[in-house]
């Protein structure tokens, strides 16, 4: 793991990429994102875990239109990216009828999730999130939308939530939402905010899937 200080801070995304591993690596390696990944979580199992996502992404959506104004927040805010739209079309192809929204009691993880956006301080805390959602949305989360696809034989239905029409290659777009990080001018210690952070909010994704995970036997496919 890359230590940061203040003679030797790298470009702020490479900072949030080699500051998080640790916990970027403990959430992918989770009992239920192992089985998502292999093919072996029910239609009830995923529709939990897209009810979960739904409190998170409208939690940022709405923090990040709100705080649009803010310089850091502004480098990182695209409309191209939100999910909560498609979220809510894909509930409605694995469960439908039933509602979108979860209570609070229903996903402790989720509650607190939502809770640090909500709260957030400062834009680069933000901005962290924004990042360590979206651009894992881009990047794994296509194989997870590829998983699906051919495990339910879906034709493309009920994926929503990885397609971005306004984003056809997300290479290209990664690689200027990275550039546009790093052209923030943050100072040495701010950058160690920003990464403590992502740390956070990979430790929170975390908490959703051990969340899921324990209940992991009547989640997965029959």
């Amino acid at each position: 793991m890359t230590v940061l200080d203040a003679t030797t801070t790298p470009a702020l995304s490479v900072a949030m990429r080699e500051g998080s591993r640790a916990e970027h690596e403990a959430a992918e390696g989770s009992v239920f994102m192992a089985e998502l990944l292999d093919g072996r979580i029910s239609e009830q199992g995923y529709a939990a875990y897209l009810r979960r996502l739904r409190v998170v992404y409208a939690a940022m959506e709405t923090v990040v239109r709100d705080r649009a104004d803010d310089p850091l927040v502004a480098a990182v805010h695209d409309p191209a990216l939100e999910r909560l739209a498609a979220i809510d079309a894909d509930l409605d192809h694995w469960a439908p009828g039933a509602p979108h929204e979860l209570a609070p009691e229903e996903s402790p993880a989720a509650t607190a999730y939502r809770a640090r956006l909500e709260s957030a301080p400062w834009g680069g805390a933000l901005v962290a999130h924004h990042y360590t959602r979206y651009l894992g949305d881009l990047s794994g989360g296509q194989a997870i939308g590829r998983t699906l696809d051919r495990t339910f034989g879906l034709g493309g239905a009920g994926t929503a939530f990885y397609a971005f029409p306004a984003i056809p290659k997300p290479k290209p777009y990664k690689d200027a939402y990275r550039a546009r990080l790093d052209s923030l001018t943050l100072a040495p210690t701010e950058v160690a905010r920003v990464v403590e952070e992502v740390k956070v909010a990979f430790r929170l994704n975390q908490d959703l899937f051990t969340e899921l995970g324990d209940d992991i036997d009547a989640l997965r496919r029959t």
